[in-house]
This record gives structure tokens, C-alpha cells and sequence, in this order.
């Protein structure tokens, strides 16, 4: 049987940066995906946004590792010349019961480290984009854009680079914990042996991490799914800075990101589906999107949205309940050596990526 120091199950942006943060600690590093190519999942369709750190609680891990995770992402993508713009956002009240919640929004960011908020007036939102309707908004100049395929691209040349691999197609069909080593097996019966063992698959991190004999049922949760619908707008985009409407309870609204290219797209929606792939938009949804947009911009024209894309939040709750953090769940928590489980992991994973890749390598350093 063939051995290997460590494994990290999944090639999404996480896992990713996962496996590179534990190569340049000089270790043996093999990404094992299901897919025929990276980044296939989560990874590829969502709104490749670079998030402040604005509001998520204080204290939990979503807030920590997205303030650092997004200087941590700057950094890399000036370093290595992947395209990204620090565009920045408009968070905009669009009732006057709503600009109360601006305020909060500003104290949140600000208990979690995040001080650059602005709080504007109608005027002055409207000095910084035109088209924008609003009652008063919040700037906020630290979120951007990323083109994510190019970030995963540069961390798999970095793991590359530092003696990794990454093999795909490659699904695994479970595991056996014992005190020395984990054994995988994947679904075509070959056999592998790893000390480390990272499960960072993404929506299908809990399935995964119930095959594993020696890991207690307790230890992983039940899986929800979110689906978030996007929508195109035809032509270029009337703004030049993201723009958000005050969040809603399962995400932030529908709002409107723009690409490296200067398109705007509108999403995602909130639907909550039985399976990860349900991934077709139905075009009728496009109808509540016009009512949304149009309470930030009103001249949004009739058919101009086109749907576009589907993507899944791996949710750890169900609906109606309260938003979960990630959960980074080593040997302390689980009891079995070597194995860590990244489950939840959804907006803001793509920010926190590098900084999830380094809390992941800590861990597992002073095991």
C-alpha cells in the first residue's frame, strides 16, 4: 500500500490553499478530487468577491480568518499578478426602517477589526454612483473582486512548486481511522495510507466524513443546502462599485457584483434545495429579482437580466435557524489523529482561503 505524510481531500480554493500552506511547511502534500478539474464546486460559481470582514459575529471564526484572510489575499494577488479590484462595496438602506441597521453594521465591522466604514447620506452615495437609489448607505473600500480560477491556478503552482500533487478524478469511497495512519480507499478500490488526513470537500465534506470508520457519528453534522441564483445584466454594468442591500437572514440579499471585465451580474437568491446539484436556474426567479433591484436602481429595464448561474452554500443549518461558523474540527475535538474537518465552509471561504490554509497547517503543527 502506498504512503503518503499528508492528504487533503478536495481541490476548491480551500483545499487548495490548505494543501499549500502544509507543503511550504516541507511536508509531503497530495490533493486528492473528484472532479476532472479544479475547482469545479463552491469554487467556480460564486460571486468571486473579496469580503471586508463586515458581518459576521465577533468572536467566531468566519469574522477572524476573513479580516485576515482578505490582507492576506491582496497581498498574493499583487505579489503574483492575479486580477483582482479593490472596487469597494455600497451597503444601502432603501427604507427609512433600515437605516438604523447601518449603524449597526458599522459597530459589527468595527468589533471585528474592520474600521474603514463610512456612513453616507443619499447625496453622498449618489455623488459616488448616480444611478444608485438609496435613503443613506455604507461605504465600504476594502471589499473587491478576484478572478478565483486564477487564484487556484497559483496555488496549485505554489504546492506544485514546493513537491505536491494534485490527482484527479480521483473520488474516494471512505476511510479507516486508527492511532498511526488513516487509511483511504478510494472508489476504485485503490488503497492509500496518510498520517494527515484534511477533508476539505466542500459540500460534501459531512457525506465524506460519515465513511470514515473510527470517526464518531457525534462529530459530523447534517448537511443543508442553499442554492443561490444568479442573473446577468445585458450590457455594461450602470455601477462601478459592488452594491448590497441590507443583509436578509440566510445571506446578503440580491445584490450586484461586477467581473474584472466590467459585467454586473445580480445574486445570488436564497433557495434551499435537497441536493448539491440542483444547480439549473430556473428563469421564472428572475421575476423577484426585478422587484429587489429596482429598490436600489430604479431604471433596471425590462428584460434585461438573463439567468446566468447557480451556485451551492454548504450550510450546516437548517432554514429558519441561525447562521452557523465555519467549523475547523481537529484531534482535539474529535479524538482521532490526524484528521481534520473543514465543514460549513461558505461565504466568506474565498477571502478566508490563505488564512484558513494557515489555521489548518497551525493545527496541525502543534498536534
Amino acid at each position: 500500500m502506498d504512503q503518503v505524510d499528508c492528504v487533503v481531500v478536495g481541490a476548491g480554493v480551500v483545499g487548495l490553499a490548505v494543501a499549500r500552506a502544509l507543503a511550504l511547511q516541507g511536508r509531503e502534500v497530495m490533493v486528492l478530487e473528484a472532479a476532472a478539474g479544479i475547482g469545479t464546486g463552491t469554487s467556480s460559481r460564486n460571486s468571486e468577491v473579496i469580503h471586508a470582514g463586515i458581518y459576521y459575529p465577533q468572536g467566531s471564526l468566519k469574522a477572524k480568518l476573513c479580516v485576515q484572510g482578505r490582507q492576506m489575499l491582496y497581498d498574493y494577488c499583487e505579489a503574483r499578478g492575479i486580477g483582482h479590484s479593490r472596487c469597494g462595496k455600497l451597503i444601502v438602506a432603501t427604507s427609512d426602517a433600515q437605516v438604523a441597521q447601518l449603524q449597526g453594521i458599522i459597530d459589527k465591522a468595527a468589533a471585528n477589526g474592520v474600521f474603514d466604514l463610512v456612513l453616507l447620506t443619499r447625496e453622498q452615495a449618489r455623488a459616488l454612483e448616480p444611478q444608485l437609489e438609496c435613503v443613506a448607505a455604507v461605504h465600504s473600500p476594502s471589499t473587491g473582486i478576484v478572478d478565483s480560477h486564477a487564484l487556484m491556478l497559483a496555488l496549485q503552482g505554489d504546492l506544485e512548486n514546493a513537491g505536491g500533487v494534485v490527482v484527479l478524478n480521483s473520488p474516494l469511497a471512505g476511510a479507516e481511522c486508527a492511532q498511526s495512519a488513516i487509511k483511504l480507499i478510494a472508489s476504485d478500490g485503490t488503497q492509500l495510507q496518510a498520517k494527515t488526513v484534511v477533508n476539505a470537500a466542500g459540500l460534501s465534506a459531512p457525506a465524506l466524513a460519515q465513511r470514515f470508520k473510527g470517526l464518531a457519528a457525534q462529530f459530523v453534522p447534517s448537511s443543508y443546502y442553499a442554492k443561490g441564483n444568479y442573473f446577468t445584466l445585458s450590457g455594461r454594468s450602470p455601477f462601478a462599485r459592488l452594491i448590497y442591500p441590507v443583509p436578509e437572514a440566510a445571506g446578503l440579499g440580491v445584490h450586484l457584483t461586477i467581473d474584472l471585465g466590467g459585467q454586473a451580474k445580480f445574486g445570488p437568491d436564497v433557495q434551499w434545495v435537497d441536493s448539491p446539484d440542483d444547480l439549473l436556474v430556473d428563469p421564472a426567479r428572475g421575476d423577484a429579482f426585478y422587484a429587489e433591484v429596482r429598490k436600489y436602481w430604479p431604471a433596471l429595464a425590462d428584460g434585461a437580466l438573463q439567468a446566468g448561474y447557480a451556485g451551492m452554500r454548504p450550510k450546516l443549518q437548517a432554514p429558519h435557524e441561525p447562521a452557523m461558523d465555519f467549523v475547523i474540527q481537529g484531534p482535539l475535538e474529535h479524538g482521532v489523529p490526524g484528521l481534520v474537518n473543514l465543514f460549513g465552509i461558505e461565504s466568506p471561504g474565498l477571502t478566508s482561503s490563505l488564512a484558513i490554509g494557515d489555521y489548518v497547517s497551525e493545527m496541525l503543527l502543534n498536534r
